[in-house]
């Protein structure tokens, strides 16, 4: 895996005037092979569902310590308070973020975007 980098998301949301005369007339996709450019070239995907997990933190035990388990037991995760969590859509490192409460349900905020490099790596 490679360095990660941070993407802004504004960079898709903006085109400019070289990206625009790249765009297909015929309202098609992108030329295959070729990342989409702005937000009106991912409109097609708009409506997949995707899976978003968010990790707090992982641990390790034996088989006999997780049947001792029971209600009330404390698992020790990785993770120290604080620290960011990872969030996954469809089992993919996308972000890090840190956990809030939204009135009565626990929600994420994310502070930093993963990017990946897919050439080949």
């Amino acid at each position: 895996m490679t360095e990660d980098e941070t993407l802004d998301l504004a960079d898709l949301e903006e085109s400019t005037p070289e990206m625009e005369m790249q765009e297909e007339d015929d309202g098609s996709l992108p030329e295959a092979g070729r990342p989409p450019t702005n937000a009106k070239e991912l409109e097609a995907v708009y409506d997949i569902p995707v899976q978003v997990s968010a990790v707090l933190g992982k641990a390790n035990m034996q088989v006999s310590q997780l049947l001792k388990l029971g209600r009330g037991a404390i698992v020790e995760l990785d993770r120290k308070v604080g620290e960011a969590i990872d969030i996954y859509v469809n089992n993919r490192l996308v972000a890090r973020g840190e956990v809030v409460v939204v009135e009565e349900h626990l929600g994420v905020t994310m502070t930093e975007i993963i990017k990946v490099d897919r050439s080949g790596n």
